[in-house]
């Protein structure tokens, strides 16, 4: 395990998975507050991936990286996962749960064990039974729709895992825990190309090359009528940061309400760029027929709700993105 630090003050708060696209806004957001926060990554940051004031290189399969992380530390934010797009997770199963439960039981084991106040456990709306997501115009999931459990992925069965986890620690130790279910966070930073790649990026970034190269079409898996609910970054933010500060321990959904099938996700996306291109649908994993969130439990407890419309949120989405574009087209030399 690798470490640099600098200063700073506030909470001392741990953030696993820095690097990565929700890890580096929450990052942004705590170090603004005043917070002072280590962050955590298998991979060392970019000159511009991680504001912590610390950033640790480590391990979380490993049980002495876990300890040597949450060192002195008051609070949280589990975010590490392998996680990727709906084709990752179709194809590399074994791989997801074996990660996963090691890098949750290990963090969330160690934290107990130092003394950490409270631990925040980014769960998934995967987690939710497949048989309520089986048509397009499925009815909003609730958070105790999760069981009787039937996730249709690994992803899901070991975000259940984790949950569980957590509900078993806070009962059995001095900390407290949080859980909240993301549905389809997107925005600026989010991997948008290879199989990490979430479907407001990708389609993003299939429009943004279209653009680029003068091509007249761009492929959507399936026949595009599959439908989920997309939730801003700095709504998500808002939202995880609100849970973690409450007094409430149940597991609760930070997502959208509003239902958009992908054929519409990449007719706004066209109408930002500024270009018109043919839908070509193929075969390809599709997940689920339908989700999206009910907000019910956190609109009630703590008052939220998604602020940045859609519209608004994938142009800001697609404009950095189109940027990531044509700088790897110039570096390729396109």
């Amino acid at each position: 395990m690798r470490s640099s630090s600098r200063t700073g003050e506030g909470r001392r708060i741990l953030v696993t998975g820095a690097c990565g696209f929700i890890g580096r806004h929450l990052i942004d957001s705590l170090v603004a507050d005043g917070h002072w926060v280590r962050g955590l990554d298998s991979k060392p940051p970019g000159s511009d991936d991680c504001a912590a004031h610390e950033f640790v290189e480590g391990d979380l399969r490993l049980a002495d990286d876990a300890a040597a992380a949450v060192e002195g530390i008051d609070e949280v934010y589990a975010l590490a996962a392998t996680v990727g797009g709906v084709g990752f997770l179709g194809h590399n199963q074994a791989t997801i749960f074996r990660t996963n439960a090691l890098i949750d039981i290990n963090t969330i084991d160690a934290a107990a064990r130092a003394g950490v106040a409270r631990l925040m456990f980014a769960s998934s709306a995967f987690v939710y039974p497949e048989h309520l997501q089986a048509s397009a115009d499925s009815v909003a999931l609730k958070e105790t729709d999760a069981y009787p459990a039937s996730p249709d992925s690994a992803y899901g069965w070991e975000k259940l895992l984790g949950e569980r986890l957590c509900a078993y620690y806070a009962a059995d130790t001095s900390m407290a825990t949080r859980v909240v279910r993301f549905h389809n966070i997107y925005g600026p930073l989010a991997p948008w190309m290879g199989a990490e790649a979430r479907v407001p990026a990708a389609i993003c970034r299939k429009v943004a090359t279209a653009k680029l190269e003068g091509a007249r079409h761009v492929e959507i898996w399936g026949d595009g009528q599959q439908t989920r609910s997309f939730c801003f970054v700095s709504d998500a933010i808002e939202g995880l940061r609100r849970v973690m500060d409450s007094d409430v321990a149940e597991p609760m959904n930070v997502g959208s309400a509003e239902m958009t099938s992908i054929d519409e996700l990449a007719m706004l996306v066209m109408a930002i760029a500024g270009v018109d291109l043919e839908l070509q649908h193929v075969d390809g994993p599709q997940g689920v027929r339908g989700r999206r969130s009910d907000n019910t439990r956190i609109r009630s407890l703590l008052d939220w709700e998604p602020r940045v419309s859609l519209a608004d949120g994938m142009a800001t989405t697609y404009r950095w993105i189109e940027a990531q574009v044509a700088r790897a087209s110039e570096t390729d030399g396109g």
